[in-house]
């Protein structure tokens, strides 16, 4: 089914959806992006994406052309062009068409582009058996050379990281930041269970501020269950009771197992488990 893509203003078929050779986001990695998450036609959390996105341009002196409401009605209006239910869309802001060089002053013409399509989630048989991952070499960006909380166009970090977990027979890896503690993984936030509380890395371990993992923390809080926000080291990881992974379009992946090191039992653990349909509730609602 070809789809119709949102650009600047205007829906073309995603055969004809181009932008500049000359598009710093295409030369650079100059620009922002988000992926959201629709269920029953509706974006999920739509408003925080939004704002995030126009932080992450904001930190990048990128100028966005449109209002953060008028981005939320082109997504909204973007899902209901295409017929997605349950689907992902992905908002995108380059720096525009400029020169060969870096200065981001010669480009012109901000490109906004969304897309919205069918989501590709993780197979059924690793939400109920949980994954496996490593952690590898590639460390987090510095926070101090680029901030980790600035959704941009450039992934290499986080691709590196990729390619070395696939190697490893791995889809997803772990990532430490500069100082060797957990950070992230390659696109998902990392949780803890140990001894009935949450544990989740804070900001300043040089993480992106995840949509999905604030809205675990939320229903985690609102359950009762005690979240810390702190240092963690893999020391941290291999003893812990369960482990999982948030993210949008992952949602909550359990994980079992970690650097060949099993994770408590092995097994999706109960507050895995429990989050995890508390989860569902919430977006089917």
């Amino acid at each position: 089914m070809s789809r119709q893509v949102y650009i600047n203003g205007k829906f073309v078929p995603s055969a004809e959806a181009t932008v500049s050779v000359f598009d710093h986001g295409l030369l650079y990695g100059d620009g922002v992006f988000e992926g959201l998450r629709s269920y029953g036609g509706k974006v999920f959390q739509i408003e925080a994406h939004v704002r995030r996105l126009y932080e992450s341009a904001l930190a990048i002196c990128l100028e966005i052309p449109m209002s953060q409401a008028e981005m939320c009605a082109a997504i909204d209006l973007a899902v209901k062009t295409n017929g997605i239910d349950d689907g992902y869309i992905r908002a995108v802001v380059t720096r525009g068409a400029g020169t060969l060089g870096l200065d981001p002053n010669r480009c012109s013409n901000p490109q906004v582009i969304i897309i919205a399509d069918a989501i590709a989630l993780y197979p059924q048989e690793l939400y109920e058996k949980g994954l496996e991952i490593i952690t590898v070499s590639v460390i987090r960006n510095h926070p101090a050379a680029l901030s980790p909380r600035i959704k941009s166009l450039n992934y290499l970090n986080n691709i590196l990281a990729k390619i070395e977990g696939l190697r490893a027979g791995c889809i997803e890896a772990l990532m430490l930041n500069h100082k060797g503690e957990v950070a992230e993984c390659t696109g998902d936030n990392v949780f803890l269970v140990r001894d009935g509380r949450l544990l989740t890395p804070p900001l300043d371990a040089g993480i992106l501020s995840g949509i999905t993992r604030d809205v675990v923390v939320e229903l985690a809080s609102k359950a009762g269950i005690e979240v810390l926000k702190v240092p963690l080291t893999k020391h941290d990881v291999y003893v812990a009771d369960e482990c999982f992974l948030t993210g949008t379009a992952a949602e909550i992946i359990p994980v079992v197992k970690v650097d060949e090191r099993s994770i408590g039992t092995g097994k999706p653990g109960p507050m895995t488990r429990s989050l995890t349909e508390k989860f569902h509730e919430l977006v089917r609602t």
